[in-house]
């Protein structure tokens, strides 16, 4: 393959900037379908993004012998039984996150596509931007030595909802609450840059009742390499504190995950501030990635692996919570 002709399941709000422009810009890359089921959004989405053909229906795309690969950008939901739709077609797939609803989805999604032999990929699109690439460098190059313990904390004043609840807090549909929407992406990160997590124990609680999913979990885990982590997330605190800590022996390293602060490396040699803003369609180094591999041209840093590595984590840390 030398150029991948996208086709989108779902053209919804995230499409609009973060991924959908990515795949026109991209090298060797074009968008050619989208589907949404809503057959008039599906048309809009199409002629505002000169995308050439639109379906309401999620089998036409997958069908259509234009479309190379399939980008999966719907709710959690349906994830599972789309990128199965996509793989039985022999169409490569890239799904959003978090990559399913619970870790049999997932495991189901990659036997799927190991049968069908066509890689799955997922949209833990931080791996390749600038900012993190940048600590994933660092971190590799031992400038903080060896990593001994890592520390994320995000506090964040979410108000109560008012209309019908929005899909990210209705857990049969998001797989959880916020939680799951944003702590999937700290996990993620972590495991790129520590290493994945082998043990972890934790809570889950919702302190504001304004909606039945959770609204803050704390958690305490240990990583494949021997460092130890925690974890707390608040949706229904005061203040906005998205803030990660990576220590090791010689320094540490501490970033915002969401936020475009400055990412600071503290070391013996003093303190550095490396300023890295979010590129305008967030997903496209990643997305360049996925076509990279798809062409032959490279390897992709997001694939099914650590995106179940990251459904596991969160589907034990809500275990309990939920009554799984």
């Amino acid at each position: 393959m030398q150029h991948v002709r996208w086709g989108i399941i779902g053209c919804g709000d995230v499409t609009e900037v973060k991924s959908g422009p990515a795949f026109q810009k991209a090298e060797r890359s074009s968008l050619v379908a989208v589907m949404r089921r809503d057959a008039a959004k599906a048309e809009d989405y199409a002629r505002r993004h000169g995308v050439p053909r639109w379906y309401a229906d999620a089998a036409a795309l997958v069908a259509d012998p234009e479309v190379d690969a399939v980008y999966v950008a719907t709710p959690p939901s349906s994830h599972h039984r789309y990128a199965l739709l996509a793989a039985r077609a022999g169409k490569p797939v890239y799904v959003e996150k978090p990559m399913a609803l619970d870790p049999g989805e997932c495991e189901a999604m990659i036997a799927a596509c190991r049968d069908a032999r066509v890689p799955l990929f997922t949209a833990y699109y931080r791996r390749a931007m600038p900012r993190f690439a940048a600590i994933k460098r660092l971190v590799d190059a031992g400038a903080i030595g060896t990593i001994r313990a890592a520390t994320v904390s995000m506090f964040r004043g979410v108000p109560a909802p008012s209309g019908p609840l929005p899909w990210r807090l209705d857990p049969a549909v998001a797989g959880g609450g916020l939680f799951v929407d944003l702590a999937s992406h700290h996990l993620d990160l972590l495991d790129y840059f520590v290493g994945p997590i082998t043990d972890i124990s934790g809570r889950a609680a919702n302190q504001g009742g304004h909606y039945a999913a959770e609204d803050v979990v704390s958690a305490s885990f240990t990583f494949e390499g021997g460092a130890h982590g925690t974890g707390l997330w608040s949706f229904s605190a005061s203040g906005d504190v998205d803030r990660t800590e990576l220590v090791g022996t010689h320094g540490r390293i501490t970033y915002a995950t969401f936020g475009d602060a400055a990412v600071t490396v503290e070391t013996a040699a003093g303190l550095q501030a490396l300023t890295l803003p979010f590129p305008a369609h967030v997903q496209q180094p990643l997305i360049q990635t996925i076509v990279d591999e798809l062409t032959g041209a490279g390897t992709c840093p997001s694939t099914a692996g650590n995106g179940a590595r990251a459904t596991q984590v969160m589907h034990r840390l809500l275990a309990a919570y939920y009554g799984k």
